[in-house]
This record gives C-alpha cells, sequence and structure tokens, in this order.
C-alpha cells in the first residue's frame, strides 16, 4: 500500500509540474482552448503566442474590418509565434497575421477548466482570482513594417514585475492603410484607408472580453507604443471607437504639439480622406490594377511595391531640401472623420475623447538630433536662414543658437534646438490636453500627464539615445537583443521598468525608492530625466521657450 500511494503520488506531482510547463487557457469567445509554455528568459512568467484575434483579412476581406474567429477543436498550440504581416525584407509572413501574444505571471489564475469558465466574458475575475494589469504594446515601423514577434518587445521581464503584457499584429503599408473612392463607397462609415488600425482596435476589444482568462484586469488596461505605435494609440484618446477599451496610455517618441512643422515627419503624420483616395486611385493604377476588385485578387508581392513610397508632405516648402524634415511614408492612418474625427489639434482644445493618464515624451538623440549631425558653420547658417527667415525668426534664432566658428559649434546649436523643441513639444501638448480634457471631467485628475527625456545611450552603437533605444530598458528585456550589456545598463533597465509597471498599475510612475517624477504642468515647465540620470530637469531656458511658441504659431495645426 505504500509503494502504492508514493507512485500515485509522484504520478500526481508529474502530471501537476506537466501542466504548469505547459499551461492551458479555455478561451470562452471560441469554446476552444490554447497551451502555452514557460518563457525560455524567466521562468516565472508564462507565454501564450500566436492567439488569433481575427481571421485572416484575405480574398473578399482585404481592405474590411476583420472578422470573428471561428472556433477550433482540440487543444490549440501557442508555443511558437505567428508570421509577421506582410512587409519588404521578411521572409516569415502571411496576410493571415492577425495575431496577439501574451506574457503572464505564472501565479495568475488561468481559466483552464473546459464550459465551466473562471469569468464570464469581459468580466472582472472573481475574488479569489489574480487580476494583474494589462499592458497592450503596439510596434511601430512607419506603419509599414515591424512585428509583435520581434525580441525588442520580449514581455517577460514586464510581466515579471506583475503585469500581464499582450504584443499584436496589424495590416501593414497598402494593406492596411490603402484609401480608394471604392471603397469608401462600399463601406458603412462611407470611408476607408485605417484598416490597421481598425486591426488594433478589434485586438482591443478581444483583450476586453477575454484577457480576465489570462489572469488580467478588464478594467486596467494599458495601451501603449513606440513612434507609429505611439501614434496609433495617440489616435484612440481622439477615436470615438476606442472608447472604455482602456484605461491609460503610454507613448514612447509620441505626442508632438500639433502645430510643430516636424510633425510631419514624424508617425502621427497623417493624409486627408480626399487626398488618400486620389492617392489609393494612382498606386493602384500604377500596378496595372482598375478597380478593387482587381486589386483584391492580386498578390501581396505586388501590393508590397507601395511599402517604400514616401509621400511629398514637404514638396514646394521651405524644408524641402532638409534632411531632417524627410518625407513620411505614403500609406500611413487617414483623417476621415470615423476612426480619427478631427484634427489633433481639434481633439485637444475640445477635450480628447477618452480621456486617460498618459505617460510620454522622447529621446535626446532624434527629431533632428543626433550625435554627428555634420554640419559646418556655413551650412548651419544657409540651412536655418532659409527655414527661419521665412517666417521672419532668423535674427531670434541665431541669438538663441549661434553658430559658433566650428564644426563642433555649429553641430551643438543644432542639436541644442531640437532637443529643446522635442521636450518643449511634449510638454505644451501635454497641457494642452490636460486643458481640454479638464473641460469634461469636473477637474478630478483623470488625466494627469508624465513626460520623460530619455539621455542613455545603449552599448555597441555610435547613434546615441537614439529612436527607439529605451524600449529593451523599459521592457527590462536586455536578455532578448544581443548588445554588449554592462552591469550599468540592467541597473537602468530595472529602474525603468519600475516607472512603467508602477503607471500601468495605477496611472502613477512613481513609487518607493525611484526619483519623484512630477505631473506635468503648465505652470512648471520641467520634464523628468530618465537614463544616464534621474532628475527633474527644464524643458528649456524661458527665452527659448517663449520662441518655440512663435515658431509654432507660424505652422498650420494637425
Amino acid at each position: 500500500m505504500a509503494l502504492g500511494l508514493f507512485l500515485l503520488n509522484l504520478a500526481v506531482a508529474g502530471s501537476a509540474a506537466a501542466s504548469a510547463a505547459s499551461p492551458t487557457v479555455f478561451i470562452d469567445t471560441y469554446t476552444s482552448t490554447i497551451q502555452g509554455n514557460r518563457s525560455q528568459y524567466i521562468n516565472s512568467v508564462y507565454n501564450f503566442k500566436a492567439i488569433p484575434f481575427a481571421s485572416a483579412p484575405t480574398g473578399e476581406w482585404r481592405w474590411h474590418h476583420p472578422q470573428h474567429v471561428k472556433a477550433w477543436t482540440g487543444i490549440r498550440d501557442a508555443t511558437v509565434f505567428a508570421p509577421d504581416c506582410p512587409q519588404p525584407g521578411l521572409d516569415n509572413t502571411s496576410e493571415d497575421c492577425l495575431y496577439l501574444n501574451i506574457w503572464t505571471p505564472d501565479t495568475a489564475t488561468l481559466n483552464n477548466v473546459v464550459n465551466n469558465s473562471v469569468t464570464g466574458i469581459g468580466v472582472v475575475p472573481a475574488e479569489t482570482a489574480s487580476k494583474y494589469p494589462v499592458y497592450v504594446w503596439m510596434h511601430g515601423g512607419r506603419f509599414s513594417s515591424g512585428a509583435a514577434s520581434d525580441p525588442l518587445y520580449d514581455g517577460a521581464g514586464l510581466a515579471s514585475k506583475g503585469v500581464v503584457v499582450i504584443t499584436i499584429n496589424y495590416r501593414l503599408g497598402a494593406l492596411g492603410f490603402l484609401a480608394h473612392p471604392e471603397l469608401s463607397a462600399n463601406s458603412t462609415s462611407g470611408t476607408s484607408g485605417n484598416y490597421g488600425l481598425i486591426d488594433q482596435q478589434a485586438s482591443l476589444h478581444w483583450i476586453n472580453e477575454n484577457i480576465a482568462s489570462f489572469g488580467g484586469d478588464p478594467t486596467r488596461i494599458t495601451i501603449g507604443g513606440q513612434s507609429a505605435g505611439a501614434a496609433s494609440v495617440l489616435d484612440y484618446l481622439n477615436s470615438v471607437l476606442a472608447d472604455d477599451l482602456f484605461t491609460q496610455v503610454i507613448a514612447e517618441s509620441g505626442a508632438i504639439y500639433p502645430s510643430n512643422p516636424l510633425i510631419g515627419s514624424l508617425a502621427e503624420s497623417y493624409r486627408r480622406l480626399s487626398e488618400a483616395e486620389t492617392q489609393g486611385v494612382a498606386f493602384l493604377e500604377s500596378l496595372g490594377l482598375n478597380s478593387i476588385a482587381e486589386a483584391r485578387d492580386a498578390s501581396v508581392e505586388l501590393l508590397l511595391k507601395g511599402s517604400d513610397l514616401n509621400d511629398n508632405t514637404y514638396a514646394g516648402t521651405v524644408f524641402q531640401n532638409s534632411s531632417i524634415y524627410s518625407e513620411p511614408p505614403l500609406f500611413r492612418p487617414v483623417l476621415d472623420g470615423y476612426v480619427l474625427p478631427a484634427t489633433y489639434h481639434e481633439m485637444l482644445l475640445r477635450g480628447n475623447h477618452s480621456i486617460a493618464p498618459v505617460l510620454t515624451g522622447g529621446n535626446r538623440d532624434e527629431n533632428g538630433a543626433s550625435p554627428n549631425p555634420g554640419l559646418t558653420p556655413s551650412s548651419y547658417l544657409a540651412q536655418n536662414k532659409q527655414i527661419f527667415g521665412s517666417v521672419g525668426l532668423a535674427e531670434e534664432f541665431f541669438a538663441l543658437y549661434p553658430r559658433g566658428n566650428s564644426s563642433a559649434s555649429a553641430d551643438a546649436a543644432s542639436n541644442a534646438f531640437y532637443q529643446d523643441q522635442t521636450r518643449i513639444s511634449s510638454w505644451l501638448w501635454a497641457n494642452e490636453y490636460a486643458t481640454g480634457s479638464a473641460r469634461n471631467t469636473s477637474g478630478n485628475g483623470t488625466y494627469q500627464t508624465y513626460t520623460y527625456y530619455w539621455t542613455h545611450s545603449p552599448p555597441g552603437q555610435d547613434e546615441g539615445a537614439y529612436h527607439g533605444s529605451e524600449i529593451n530598458y523599459a521592457f527590462n528585456n536586455l536578455y532578448a537583443t544581443d548588445k554588449p550589456w554592462a552591469a550599468a545598463d540592467y541597473a537602468i533597465a530595472d529602474k525603468l521598468s519600475d516607472y512603467w509597471a508602477n503607471f500601468i498599475r495605477s496611472g502613477n510612475p512613481n513609487g518607493d525608492g525611484l526619483q519623484e517624477w512630477p505631473v506635468n504642468s503648465a505652470e512648471s515647465p520641467v520634464v523628468l530625466e530618465v537614463g544616464d540620470s534621474w532628475k527633474t530637469v527644464a524643458v528649456a531656458s524661458q527665452e527659448k521657450i517663449a520662441f518655440l511658441k512663435k515658431w509654432f504659431e507660424k505652422w498650420t495645426a494637425y
């Protein structure tokens, strides 16, 4: 009897261990089961990959709102990433790409009982179940590249701090952002062009309905992203379609003051519907396609020819010969009055539709700044005399940002301007966001914003604190990227991800042992420097703030 009982206990223990190594989740909306595994990097985290949140947008569903996924029988393997959405330069791609990936602490309460779920659809788990805050990440890539499977976005490091982390795919390039009169005429909204954004919103609906089954709290969903991903999540502050789908926002290299002329180069650039429809017709005709029916029958490879096309936003302006003001991609979001109801500036002034805490900021070596701009005193003078002189601000500009008599001084002056512009632009955006939101919240404080300035240069490269250089640190996943990381990098990642996890948890990044991060205030022009230092710094001098305000006033707001 003793031996039999021992063997029985051993078998039970072995079964439990196998279950822990290969966790299963029953997904209510599919009445189907998936099986994941433990993170290859952090043993205390489960991951579930390639979960479909919508069916393949192919054939008649190309350039259409994504459809629901049909249930499957048996247990679906969720241990390998799905193919990425079609884009140049990658082999493992497919139009059947609308999948998401989930990392959750292994202490989460998983809904692994078929037909006896822990929670109803979209309902907070029972008191005995876990309620981890949720972070939904939307990748960058100029709306033409990028993938949820990128190791840069591995979610285990952040999940280990008590967060359910999700990364999502969405349609890119012409497949995600083609506008066309035929598409508009045959849609219920009378619009077209924002299919990639609609994919993102479809994933948010799925997450609201199902994340409780993975131990997450659907009442605490933070949406985040960098670059094009940051532009996307900020769009959802404006979009009535995203109302109640999230509670907080993190926009890395995100919020730009709407009349900052550099915005046309950045991810928040958009096209108006009529312009986008005209561009769509011309694009299809350039491929020998004369209708949407023909385009839906065309190969993906043919349509990918639009991925590298740029718009002509700066053509005929004083910015057209500046390397800093680069043209945006042709296929990007559309101001359609449906997904995007009004300009950014209009939405800021009236108070955004979804009012939520926002954490946003920029990096030292982006948006015109770099470790080596390559200027001379004469080239600095010629370029900026043309740009600032066109609006009568050249004399004041050169007084505040003098060129000096060497290439080093010219480079420093240029960087000083663009770095000031980055900090001031974020600060002014946050001021208007708070002012507009207050009109609709009776001053209850739910519109608080926190702005940062990232200054650390990752090792093994010469581009400084470049665009996207903070991502590994915020995700606490240096393990996933092959760089010569040092002890200082791991310490920075631990601290930055603490701020992120705190914000995801409560809407406030502050916590024990961290430098106090002040709420953005119009009365106090400061930002939290993060990276090489952790301190509150001025966005710029009062004279430079006043100058940048005048500079912004000269341009039409997005």
